[in-house]
C-alpha cells in the first residue's frame, strides 16, 4: 500500500488522480497567478474559498497548509491568509507528479486509486503515554496520547487494522472525530496549526496471525500477516504519528525503489 520510488515524469498523470485538497491547492495557485497577486494580498475568505471550490472546511485548509508549506501564502491570527511571496516556485509546483514522494494516508490511496474506503473503530480513547511510546514520539511520559484502533476497507473488503497513536497536543480535534468516516491526515493537515505529515519510518515483517487477527479477518491460523510500523514526522520534523497496520498476507504488497548513491 505503501510506495517508495522516484518521482513520476510531470505531466504523466492528469490533475483529476491527485487527492482533493492538493486539487483545491493547484486551482487556489493558478487563481493567485492569474489575478498578478502580490505579497501582502490578502486572501478572500475561507467561508467565500470554500463557496468558490465547492470543497469542505477541511479540505480548503488542508489546501492552504500546503501552500503555507511552500512559502507561498501566510497565515495572520484573527484576519485570514495572505499571499507570502508567489515567485520562490516554479508553475507547476503544486502537483505530486513533479515533487519528492509524499506520506500518504489509507484515505489518499484509496483516492488517488478511484477506491472507495470504509473504517470500522473498535477503539477510540485518550490516555496516557507509556516511557516508550513517549520516547518514539518525543513527549512526555504520561502525556495524553490519542490511540485509535480501525479496520480499513477498501470497496468493501478488510484489507488491513490499523492501530494509531498521536499526541493530543498535536491535533485536540482528534479526540472529538468520528473515524468511522473521518480521514486521519485530513484531520492533521486541518488542525491549527497544521500536522502535515512529511518524512515516515517505515519497517515491514512478516508473521502467523494472533487469535484476534483470525477472528476479525476470518482466515486460517495459516494465513500469513504483514505487519508494517510507521514513525511520521510533520513539516517541523517532530513526530506526530505512530501506526502500526496489520495485513492479510494476500492483500498487501511493499514496492521500493533503492539506488545505489555511490
Amino acid at each position: 500500500m505503501t510506495d517508495a520510488k522516484a518521482s513520476m515524469p510531470r505531466g504523466l498523470f492528469g490533475d483529476d488522480v491527485l487527492p482533493l485538497y492538493e486539487r483545491t491547492a493547484k486551482q487556489l495557485l493558478d487563481d493567485l497567478r492569474a489575478a498578478a497577486a502580490r505579497p501582502g494580498d490578502r486572501l478572500p475568505s475561507e467561508r467565500a474559498l470554500v463557496d468558490r471550490y465547492a470543497v469542505s472546511r477541511v479540505t480548503l485548509r488542508a489546501a492552504l497548509a500546503q501552500l503555507e508549506s511552500r512559502g507561498i501564502v501566510r497565515p495572520s491570527s484573527s484576519r485570514g491568509w495572505f499571499v507570502a511571496e508567489l515567485g520562490l516556485l516554479p508553475e507547476a509546483t503544486v502537483t505530486s507528479a513533479s515533487a519528492a514522494p509524499q506520506v500518504q494516508g489509507f484515505a489518499d490511496y484509496a483516492q488517488v486509486n478511484g477506491l472507495t474506503t470504509a473504517g470500522k473503530v473498535l477503539s477510540a480513547t485518550v490516555r496516557p503515554a507509556t516511557v516508550t511510546e513517549a520516547e518514539q514520539l518525543r513527549i512526555a511520559p504520561g502525556a495524553d496520547l490519542f490511540d485509535l484502533h480501525r479496520l480499513r476497507f477498501l470497496d468493501g473488503l478488510l484489507v488491513v487494522l490499523e492501530h494509531n497513536r498521536l499526541p493530543l497536543a498535536a491535533c485536540p480535534a482528534l479526540a472529538e472525530t468520528d473515524f468511522h468516516t473521518a480521514s486521519l491526515y485530513a484531520t492533521l493537515r486541518a488542525a491549527d496549526p497544521p500536522q502535515l505529515p512529511r518524512v515516515a519510518d517505515y519497517s515491514v515483517e512478516a508473521r502467523h496471525p494472533t487469535p484476534r487477527e483470525i477472528e476479525l479477518f476470518e482466515i486460517g491460523e495459516t494465513m500469513p500477516m504483514l505487519v508494517a510500523t510507521q514513525l511520521t514526522s510533520n513539516q517541523e520534523s517532530r513526530p506526530i504519528e505512530l501506526t502500526v497496520q496489520v495485513y492479510r498476507g494476500d492483500r498487501y504488497r511493499f514496492r521500493a525503489s533503492i539506488t545505489n548513491q555511490t
